[in-house]
């Protein structure tokens, strides 16, 4: 079943006198449950595509739709909320709040869930849990190694419980035995039904997926 759809979609950029066509009248679909990795060069469009995925980035032309809904024809509000509802997402750089401990990082996504603060703090030791971090909820970031932050990233992606997961080199600023983690880990939560797109210049990490787009000057290459 078909959850993500581009449909002619197009993003262009104006510097200048002249047009950078980021996204060039592209075309896929992505089902439910997959795991799809997103590879390019520099300055392929991986970027701006990942940034439209996850309702960032309003197209020029032409659809997106999840879940059939056409998200870039919602209000601003609308876009946030199902934002919210539908997609976590897992950086490089792990973009952890430094003054927060590891489960106060997690528990950031559910500020606006209407729930008492401990039902939150209960559901983010969880996930903690899940991604093995049992024991370390009360550390800064600064006190745990790459992969553990990680692991905290990943636990907070998905605390929403939301359908879609979105990892921008996940593994790239990890070293090989830790990316590998990470990326089980990953693979795991695809098993349990989540749908990853992973953007990576790692053809390794691209394996783990069930298939990669291919994109190379706002293109699809191969699909």
């Amino acid at each position: 079943m078909s959850l993500i759809k581009f449909d002619s979609l197009s993003k262009i950029y104006e510097e200048g006198d002249s047009q950078v066509r980021a996204l060039d009248n592209i075309s896929f679909e992505i089902n439910e449950g997959k795991f799809v990795a997103v590879m390019g060069p520099s300055g392929s469009g991986k970027s701006t595509l990942l940034s439209v995925l996850g309702c960032l980035n309003s197209p020029t032309n032409g659809d997106m739709l999840i879940d059939d809904i056409a998200i870039y024809k919602l209000g601003l509000e609308k876009q946030a909320d199902f934002r919210f509802e539908y997609i976590g997402f897992v950086f490089q750089s792990f973009q952890l709040i430094p003054y927060l401990t590891a489960i106060e990082n997690v528990m950031l996504p559910l500020a606006i869930a209407k729930m008492p603060d401990k039902e939150k703090r209960d559901k983010a030791a969880k996930v903690l849990d899940m991604v093995g971090l049992s024991g370390k909820f009360d550390r800064l970031p600064d006190k745990l190694s790459g992969g553990e932050q990680q692991r905290v990233s990943i636990a907070r992606a998905i605390v929403n419980e939301p359908p879609i997961i979105l990892a921008d080199e996940p593994t790239g600023n990890l070293d090989s035995k830790t990316g590998v983690e990470v990326l089980e880990l990953l693979k795991e939560l695809n098993g349990k039904g989540e749908t990853i797109i992973m953007v990576t210049h790692d053809t390794n990490s691209a394996r783990y997926a069930d298939y990669t787009i291919e994109i190379k000057d706002g293109q699809i290459i191969q699909n």
